[in-house]
Parts: structure tokens; C-alpha cells; sequence
């Protein structure tokens, strides 16, 4: 959309209205024509639309299947009708304000529309039609693009347990490939379970049976074995190293820390509460170790005085500071 052919408020929340009706997965086959024809009733309808399909990276008409859509669609009920009131409210003000407020928001964007998403602090179990079983750890989001060559997975944001499944089809064992997609690469399994995490410039990937095949974007693919754990970004695989028991803490619920500086550990925990958690530079040298239960991360806060140096300051609930004791 270019900055002198603003789009008006009506237009706008059209544009959100239509958005929400065929991301709902309900979609008839009226209401896309329907959609199609408001599209051509005027330039800027479509303009409002073109502006819609760059930012989410989504040509929407090609994704809704119907009945294939739904299957994959976690929501329903009162989720569905919250999530799209926010999807409405997103655009309605990223079309009014313009590309560049709407483009800043399109990791929050990716995460919203995700077919699978957990909530900060929530972890989520989702069973799959071939058989899969993926575990969601904390504000974390995925896609699910299952065809009849490919089973593909793209971690939007966060981490995931996949347990892969070969259910039969046909009378036959499922042997699509089953590929995890992160920013930096792609991860593909050789009849395995195995973890991903998404980082902000790089993925992590972890082996716990079998083993999967690391493809950067701009490098050659690496084999990993089980017990073994690696990180890696567009242009290549780090060193393996032995995976360590840490790394599968949050699958029982934990944080596990050794000798962790205390700036990492509290980075860590922020993954699994919402608001601001901040450590003064002061204190983030302190070394902790100790197995902390994630039930609870506000007993967590309350117990570190009782280990460090260090006090507690709740400016508000969701704005909290680990400082130096006076």
C-alpha cells in the first residue's frame, strides 16, 4: 500500500471482518465469492486486501480447504470468537495507521493466526491425524502443513516435543517425510523424538531417540544422533554436544540450573510469566544452582533472597526488578 492512498476506517474494518470469516475456518463457499466480489467492487478494497496477504505472508483463498482447514483448526467456541476480535483489532488499526505499524507487529501476527499456540507459562499437547504427538512448551506457536508428500511443521515461535507417528494409511506405514521448519533452517526426522527451540538468530535442536537431519538455509545438512544437541543458524551446524538433562527440564515442569549466572536464570524464568522480569547488572554475575518447579514462578522470585544477595522490587505486578540488597 504506498503512503499517499490511505485506507478509510470502513474499508478497513471490512477488510478485518472478511479476514476473520475465512480464517474461521467456517468459511462457505457464498460467503468466499461474496469475499471475492468485495475484493473487485473498488481499488481500494483491494488494496486494503493486498495489504493484508503481504503482511501475513498468506494468500488466504489458497489455504482454506474447507473441511481439511477445520481439521487442523485448535479453535472453536468462545477461543475462535476471542481470537478473532483481536485479529479485528489488529488490523482495523494497522490499516488506519498505515504498513509500518502493521509490519512491526507481524511475529505478534504469525503467533496469533498459528494453527496450534500455548499462552505464556501454559504447556499444550497436541495429537496429530498421522499419529504425531507435540508437545508445546511455553508462548509457543506452530503451523501445520500436512499434504500428500509432506508432512511440514513450522515452529513460528517458541519450542516443541515431537514425538513422530507412522499411523497407517492405505494399509500402508505413513512414510511422508516429517520436516520441523524454523527461521534458519530445516529439521527432518528419521522416525524419532526430538526438541526444537526458536531463538531470535538462531534454532536449537535436540535429539532424545534416532536422530534427524539439521539443513541450514545456506549450508550443507548435518546428521544428529540421539543424546546429542546442537544449535545452529542459516549458515551452519555448531559442534554437537551430549545433550544434558537441563535441556529436558521443562518437559517435567522445571528449570533446572547449574552454576547458571543469575542474569541467564531470570532469563530463562521470564519465558514462563508474563510482564517485565529484569535483572540489575549488579547482581548478574551470581551464580544458582537447585531444580525449580514452574507451578509457581512468583514462590520462585520470593525464595532467591533466601540463596543470593539479592532483593525483590515489584514496581507493579507485571514489572519486576532482582536487585542488589541494600
Amino acid at each position: 500500500m504506498a503512503c499517499g492512498q490511505p485506507i478509510s476506517e470502513a474499508t478497513a474494518d471490512a477488510a478485518a471482518q472478511w479476514l476473520t470469516v475465512l480464517m474461521s475456518g467456517e468459511a462457505t463457499t457464498q460467503e468466499r465469492q461474496r469475499w471475492q466480489q468485495w475484493r473487485a467492487a473498488s481499488p481500494e478494497h483491494e488494496r486494503a486486501w493486498q495489504h493484508i496477504e503481504a503482511v501475513t505472508g498468506r494468500r488466504l483463498p489458497l489455504i482454506q480447504a474447507g473441511a481439511a482447514y477445520q481439521t487442523l483448526s485448535p479453535y472453536n467456541g468462545a477461543t475462535a470468537r476471542a481470537r478473532r476480535k483481536t485479529l479485528r483489532l489488529l488490523l482495523w488499526g494497522g490499516l488506519i495507521g498505515g504498513s509500518s505499524l502493521l509490519a512491526t507487529r507481524s511475529q505478534t501476527w504469525q503467533n496469533l493466526t498459528a494453527d496450534y499456540r500455548s499462552a505464556i507459562g501454559q504447556q499444550r499437547t497436541i495429537a496429530l491425524a498421522d499419529g504425531t504427538e507435540i508437545v508445546l512448551n511455553t508462548a509457543s506457536a506452530i503451523d501445520v502443513r500436512f499434504d500428500s508428500q509432506l508432512r511440514l511443521i513450522r515452529l513460528v515461535a517458541g519450542q516443541a516435543l515431537f514425538t513422530t507417528g507412522h499411523r497407517l494409511v492405505g494399509g500402508k506405514p505413513d512414510s511422508r517425510p516429517f520436516i520441523v521448519q524454523t527461521a534458519q533452517g530445516r529439521v527432518r526426522a528419521l522416525g524419532t523424538r526430538f526438541m526444537v527451540r526458536q531463538e531470535d538468530d538462531r534454532s536449537a535442536v535436540a535429539v532424545l531417540e534416532s536422530a534427524v537431519e539439521i539443513s541450514p538455509q545456506q549450508a550443507s545438512e548435518r546428521r544428529l544422533d540421539a543424546g546429542e544437541s546442537v544449535f545452529f543458524t542459516r549458515h551452519g551446524v555448531d559442534v554437537p554436544v551430549a545433550l544434558a538433562d537441563k535441556e529436558l527440564a521443562w518437559t517435567h515442569g522445571q528449570i533446572i540450573a547449574e552454576d547458571l549466572p543469575l542474569a541467564d536464570f531470570l532469563a530463562e524464568l521470564s519465558r514462563y510469566r508474563p510482564g517485565l522480569l529484569r535483572c540489575d547488572p549488579a547482581v548478574a554475575h551470581l551464580r544458582l544452582s537447585g531444580v525449580f518447579p514452574l507451578q509457581d514462578t512468583d514462590t520462585i522470585l520470593d525464595m532467591l533472597p533466601k540463596f543470593l544477595p539479592v532483593r525483590i522490587s515489584q514496581r507493579t505486578r507485571y514489572w519486576i526488578v532482582v536487585q542488589a540488597q541494600s
